[in-house]
């Protein structure tokens, strides 16, 4: 019972650190649609898409089908903040 529990806790965490990356993301196109082209924005909206279906996935997948291996990579983090970084680039660019 107890494993069950900590297996939660981790599930909830793993979904939340994705969701906050998400938004992080998602406040960086509000800021950076203001001024960069459409065009500019496109390959980074659809990746942001790409990322947000995986957490909705995530979300919905029952505990028993999650690996141990999904809490120890990283790969999923290290795409969001990729993503942000180029972001920050854009809206650096525009704000100044």
């Amino acid at each position: 019972m107890a494993e069950t529990t900590k297996l939660n806790q981790l599930i909830q965490q793993h979904i939340l650190e994705h969701e906050s990356r998400l938004k992080h993301v998602d406040e960086l196109l509000k800021r950076a649609q203001a001024g960069v082209a459409a065009e500019q924005l496109a390959d980074v909206k659809r990746e942001r898409d790409q990322l947000s279906s995986r957490v909705e996935e995530l979300k919905l997948r029952p505990p028993g089908q999650w690996s141990q291996e999904e809490f120890e990579k990283t790969g999923p983090m290290v795409v969001w903040d990729t993503l942000a970084q180029k972001l920050e680039k854009l809206v650096e660019r525009f704000e100044r």
